[in-house]
């Protein structure tokens, strides 16, 4: 199971580190996205600084399980109120944050079934 968890855990640190440059340096998509589910232009660094730490703890988690575990719930409560934020303002297209929480979840099934 550790094998599998290091497989996902990079993945997922690999999406989430891409996720956060794309917010940090604000990506003309992601500025388009997140301004129409309303999210303020104050919230682009914090946010992409989550994700950074999510994919920091993933990856540490690799040596220290109980810093994994709390990486991958952290990642899946991310998105979680992504998901929420995305219905609350009736935006359906939730693909790109279903997947990289249900990524999260399979992170975190993984490094508690191989601690």
């Amino acid at each position: 199971m550790f094998i599998a968890f290091a497989v996902v855990g990079i993945l997922l640190a690999l999406a989430l580190t891409a996720s956060a440059f794309a917010d940090i340096t604000r990506a003309e998509q992601v500025v388009a996205s997140l301004s129409k589910l309303g999210v303020p232009d104050s919230w682009f660094l914090p946010l992409g600084l989550v994700k950074i730490a999510g994919a920091l703890g993933l990856v540490i988690g690799l040596w220290v399980p109980f810093l994994g575990v709390a990486a991958a719930i952290g990642v899946v409560l991310y998105f979680i109120g992504a998901l929420i934020t995305h219905l609350r303002v009736k935006d359906y297209a939730v693909a790109p944050v279903v997947g990289l929480m249900l990524t999260g979840v399979a992170a975190l099934v993984l490094r508690l079934a191989s601690a």
